[in-house]
């Protein structure tokens, strides 16, 4: 069950002027990728079709070959092949024509240099999405399934079984399961092993996302449509036309943007942001999430035709506790993709596997995963035995004869800001009183301004639009927390 070793991912640049080649030397430095260079659209074109990198940078105005003749080369060779455009032209009417005809993206010359590192790590992510075949298989038996579902279980086999029915029908599909279980992975198998597996896949995650912002991210936004909006941008529906469509956490949808979403399965045309041009789509829309609907339909909260247009297929994905017995081939997965790390193999107690099988695993298999690879690292042996696993406290079942340890209360949302959230959610649970619950706004503000700041890399216009805020009202945020922030470097050539 061994999973290949992952090979080092590769960034070509094709670009006509050595100085950009030379800055994206020196951008990606320190980066775990292997980057080439082309200096002209022909050697990029031939590069690509001998070496397959996982993405490729290209400058629409080249001599001879140009971009957009390239990137057509490029998607004769590898249809599913990402490709970020460059244009140094005030005019973005050539690489708007650039995303319609298949680019990943593009960017404007001279570009900030942390959102360009952002953005080739949100294309690599994609690159890997499409290319890293899930094997919907009980076990990993071929080697050259990098990523597989793991479980032998009925209750596994059964979803295996409705990932084979549902694949080659163009229907949406509703995942529902807890959080960790694996929804976003089905997705991936069900793309991979569909009619749509040599067109676009893309994973949005709705709860990631503000709503101010969330609604151009689906859906595309005309120059000037709000505050910032400097050109033209095509949304996701737009981009992998043709594709599959990945809403991860649908049901933290507006009622605006469920309505919106609505039209699109209805009709399956869209609207830009501030336009009126409607555009035909051919999507899948797969979708996915971990709370039940039925409540939120009953409490208004949720659309019910909404409902029906996503659910013509449920696929439900047990948690963890309803398949135990999946447990000792989860950790045989993980401990052949952890241990290469460790310099040699490593052993399971079965004492250790069954105190594994008595937790209640509240966050499945990714906690189950978390806790493989932590407790790895505290290992001072060859063999992991019951005391070196990182279970954490209060989360194990009590044994026969011991009284059951007060549960934990139960994990808030986190929005997508990871640890840092988590800690402020903790700290707020410990604030009382009135004089609390000023304290617990302040935190969080503060907090969430700070988070939106290092997720732009300082960007004040970028931070106030993620908040939903006026930039005035930011400065002065920062100014009663007392918050600095770094000004952003600037490279490449002048337009």
């Amino acid at each position: 069950m061994k999973p290949p070793a992952l090979s080092r991912r590769s960034v070509l640049i094709i670009d006509d002027e050595k100085d950009v080649l030379y800055s994206f030397g020196r951008i990606l430095a320190g980066e775990d990728y292997e980057v080439l260079t082309a200096d002209n659209g022909a050697e990029g074109v031939a590069l690509f079709r001998d070496r397959r990198p996982d993405l490729v940078l290209l400058d629409v105005r080249m001599a001879e070959m140009g971009g957009l003749e390239a990137m057509r080369a490029i998607h004769q060779i590898d249809p599913k092949a990402l490709v970020i455009i460059m244009t140094a032209y005030a005019t973005t009417q050539t690489a708007i024509e650039a995303m319609k005809a298949g680019a990943y993206d593009y960017v404007l010359k001279p570009f900030d240099i942390q959102e360009m590192k952002l953005l080739i790590q949100n294309a690599l992510r994609s690159s890997e999405s499409m290319k890293s075949v899930v094997s919907y298989q009980p076990l990993l038996s071929r080697e050259d399934h990098s990523l597989g579902i793991i479980g032998k279980s009925r209750a596994m086999q059964r979803v295996y079984k409705e990932i084979g029915r549902v694949a080659a029908r163009n229907v949406p599909v509703l995942i529902t399961g807890e959080t960790g279980t694996g929804k976003e992975l089905v997705a991936r198998a069900i793309y991979h092993h569909s009619d749509r597996h040599d067109r676009r896949f893309v994973a949005v995650n709705c709860s990631a996302i503000p709503e101010t912002l969330l609604e151009s991210e689906l859906f595309g936004h005309e120059r000037g449509a709000f505050t910032g909006a400097h050109a033209r941008r095509l949304g996701k529906f737009e981009v992998c036309n043709g594709g599959t469509l990945f809403l991860d956490e649908i049901g933290e949808l507006s009622p605006t943007l469920q309505a919106k979403l609505l039209r699109v399965l209805q009709e399956r045309e869209i609207e830009r942001l501030g336009g009126s041009e409607v555009i035909p789509i051919d999507v899948r829309v797969l979708a996915a999430t971990n709370r039940d609907l039925a409540p939120m339909i009953a409490a208004g909260r949720f659309r019910e035709d909404l409902y029906y247009r996503l659910n013509v297929v449920t696929l439900r994905l047990p948690p963890l506790r309803e398949r135990k017995e999946d447990i000792p081939l989860l950790v045989e997965y993980f401990l052949a993709r952890f241990q290469p790390d460790l310099g040699g193999s490593v052993t399971v107690s079965q004492a250790a596997i069954r105190r594994l099988e008595d937790h209640d695993w509240p966050g499945n298999v990714r906690e189950l995963e978390n806790v493989i690879k932590s407790s790895l690292l505290r290992l001072k042996g060859r063999t992991l035995l019951p005391e070196d696993l990182n279970l954490g406290a209060g989360d194990v079942r009590a044994s026969p004869g011991r009284a059951p340890a007060e549960p934990s209360p139960p994990p808030a949302p986190t929005a997508g800001l990871d640890g840092l959230m988590r800690d402020v959610f903790e700290e707020v649970r410990r604030l009382r009183g009135p004089k609390g619950a000023e304290d617990a706004f302040t935190l969080v503000e503060r907090a969430l301004i700070r988070e939106a700041l290092i997720h732009v890399r300082g960007n004040q216009v970028q931070a106030a639009r993620l908040l939903g805020i006026a930039r005035s009202t930011l400065r002065k945020r920062m100014a009663r927390y007392g918050i600095q922030v770094e000004p952003h470097v600037e490279t490449g050539k002048a337009p």
